[in-house]
């Protein structure tokens, strides 16, 4: 679904991923752990084609296509989507419409409105999209966009940011869906997590973790021990343990 090879990033003149190398295979869910500041939000932006990120070296193919110089917008046409961390506030564009726009060209009309009403949402559609919306709200408005658009490939931004207990387990049935949890066989979605507290994993089960550190990935195993040695010894055991 994903390969990235040898990738390296400049924001502004300033190098921040040096030699990323990643394999997300379909119908796999990866995690990404690392400080803020390490670099993870950059490798997800630069996934999605976003300007500004420019990339100095290496290539990143997706569905077996090389798109390192394919625009934004391409991507997401081919299958490829995006949870902000936080994403803007869209004055004047109802949430509706909005979810009217991200299905478009699909035939599932009325999916995301019935979706809405199960999660408790539906009562935000004639809003406009994350005006004054509560940090678990936004999750759920960004979700809602990302499950009308249905992606091959869900690219999630410390989706457990901002959100608090009583709502985590709403988002993590949103995210199961997106990334067909509930099928164990032939499964086509894949998922790329970046977390900070790793309480994502109490409600959606990943494949593999990695562990970015000063642009790198330091490590990658089961994530759920991985996330066990950050909470024991933190992420500079990741550096000496690496040495």
């Amino acid at each position: 679904m994903l390969k990235i090879e040898d990738l390296w990033v400049d924001i502004h003149g300033k190098e921040v991923l040096r030699g990323i190398n990643l394999h997300i295979g379909r119908g796999e869910t990866h995690c990404l752990f690392g400080k803020n500041g390490s670099g993870k939000t950059t490798l997800l932006m630069t996934i999605m084609g976003f300007s500004g990120y420019e990339i100095k070296q290496g290539r990143i193919s997706f569905k077996g296509q090389d798109i390192t110089k394919t625009p934004l917008n391409e991507r997401s046409a081919m299958g490829a989507g995006l949870l902000f961390q936080r994403p803007p506030t869209l004055r004047g564009v109802k949430l509706k419409d909005m979810l009217a726009v991200c299905r478009r060209g699909k035939d599932d009309s009325g999916l995301a409105e019935q979706l809405a009403v199960k999660y408790g949402f539906d009562r935000f559609l004639e809003r406009e999209v994350n005006l004054g919306f509560s940090g678990g709200e936004i999750k759920k408005s960004e979700l809602l966009q990302l499950l009308a658009q249905n992606p091959d490939l869900t690219l999630l931004d410390e989706p457990e940011s901002g959100v608090d207990i009583e709502n985590l387990q709403i988002i993590g049935d949103m995210i199961r869906k997106l990334l067909q949890k509930d099928i164990h066989r032939n499964r086509q979605k894949s998922g790329l997590i970046i977390t900070h507290t790793g309480f994502i994993l109490n409600y959606v089960a990943a494949d593999r973790g990695h562990v970015m550190l000063d642009g790198q990935i330091y490590c990658q195993g089961n994530p759920l021990e991985i996330f066990e040695g950050i909470q024991k010894y933190g992420y500079e055991e990741c550096v000496r343990c690496r040495q």
